[in-house]
């Protein structure tokens, strides 16, 4: 095993984009809350590089990359980052420095727990996110990291899921959809408008999680060939895609909202990134495109219908756009732009469809109902609610005892 430099720098390049997401998703969230949450929104996507960046470090990455045992879990190997060093592992990305792809996939697991918060800001404990997160980290993410990337189980089934639509992004979107039926809705919610106080921010927060994406997916490539080329073309079409089509959706009622036509970009991102690496840039086109139907269309029902209250829509864009793009994976997935890869439905194989399903259902299931335990036990010892007259006064005063700008809160 040699280090290539030209790895090293993409990954190591790659890994800076990543951690920039999360940051970017705490101003994408804070920009759609109310004035007088900006801060807890902010701090709840900003605290997981802190808390999750430790964890990672003393045991997570061993739990999620260690040797297998039984296929479910790494074992402790790693703990405490225990021989891991400035050469290559023999198992992964083995032209980089370990040290390089364990902190890469730290970016992963922290930005994950960060995409959950914003199902459920406006009313939760930060305290009780905090330990959720943690509990969520350590029993839901390490172990799924591990079935699809670590050599876990769905590994060996054949799963394809090349930089996290099911280990990022379906996971935390139904995790939110779990921890949002625990929590209820917000006081007020639907008879007031729940009106963003800063539109702005969340275009630059859009902008920024689009730039960081090209590492999230590009970089999954471990490599900077071909392939993480690849990648970074298939990730922009499927978030310009998506974007395009949830404008003409929503202009097709009313108009073409600022705020509906970055969400559909983020969507399609959402959408495209397990199967990145394993399609042509046609089929990113349509993978965003069609992301944006669905997303559009449940989030809708969703806040209309069954009124119910995940504040920043997580489970409509990312369990929504993670579950399509796993389907779509199998459905796309062509060995003519990976042999790493396989052929799905359209190169004329079935079977890639089903082992996708497969873990569609596998790890939704077993997020949501690890979530809703997680959930429970926290709301028994700590709670998971603030107070109405927390509520009422806002987040930024009541949990943080501060404000993000002078004058009058609303």
């Amino acid at each position: 095993m040699t280090i290539d430099t030209g790895d090293t720098s993409w990954i190591l390049v790659s890994t800076a984009l990543v951690m920039l997401m999360t940051p970017a998703l705490a101003f994408f969230y804070g920009g759609m809350v109310r004035r007088k949450n900006i801060l807890s929104t902010l701090m709840m996507s900003f605290s997981m590089l802190m808390v999750i960046g430790v964890a990672w470090a003393i045991y997570g990455y061993s739990l999620a990359f260690g040797p297998d045992v039984g296929g479910i879990i790494g074992n402790l190997s790693f703990i405490g980052l225990r021989g891991i060093g400035q050469t290559p592992s023999p198992v992964y990305a083995n032209s980089v420095p370990q040290l390089a792809f364990m902190m890469y996939q730290a970016m992963f697991a922290i930005v994950t727990v960060a995409l959950i918060t914003g199902a459920v800001v406006e009313r939760i404990r930060f305290s009780s996110m905090l330990v959720i997160g943690i509990a969520w980290f350590t029993l839901v993410y390490a172990p799924i990291a591990h079935w699809v990337w670590g050599g876990g189980w769905l590994a060996k089934l054949g799963v394809l899921d090349f930089a996290g639509g099911s280990v990022v992004h379906l996971s935390a979107g139904v995790s939110a959809l779990a921890l949002v039926l625990l929590l209820g809705r917000r006081k007020g919610f639907p008879q007031n408008t729940m009106e963003p106080n800063n539109i702005p921010f969340v275009v630059l927060g859009a902008g920024i999680l689009w730039f960081g994406w090209f590492g999230f997916n590009a970089g999954s490539a471990l490599s900077s060939g071909g392939l993480a080329s690849l990648a970074l073309v298939n990730t922009s079409l499927a978030g310009s895609a998506a974007g395009l089509v949830w404008m003409l959706l929503a202009w097709r009622i009313h108009k073409p909202a600022v705020l509906g036509g970055v969400t559909g970009s983020i969507v399609g991102l959402a959408a495209v990134t397990p199967a990145s690496g394993y399609i042509t840039p046609m089929a990113a086109l349509a993978i965003g495109g069609i992301a944006a139907c669905f997303s559009y269309w449940v989030m809708a029902l969703l806040k209309s219908r069954m009124k119910l209250d995940d504040s920043l829509d997580v489970f409509a864009c990312h369990g929504i756009g993670g579950a399509w793009g796993m389907l779509a994976t199998g459905i796309f997935a062509t060995l003519s732009v990976n042999s790493l890869g396989a052929n799905g439905l359209v190169t004329g194989s079935w079977v890639q469809v089903g082992k996708q399903l497969i873990d569609i259902v596998v790890v939704g299931g077993y997020a949501f109902i690890c979530t809703l335990v997680i959930g429970k036990v926290v709301g028994v010892v700590m709670g998971l609610r603030v107070s109405h007259v927390e509520e009422t006064v806002g987040l930024d005063i009541a949990q943080h005892g501060e404000r993000a700008y002078g004058g009058l809160l609303r």
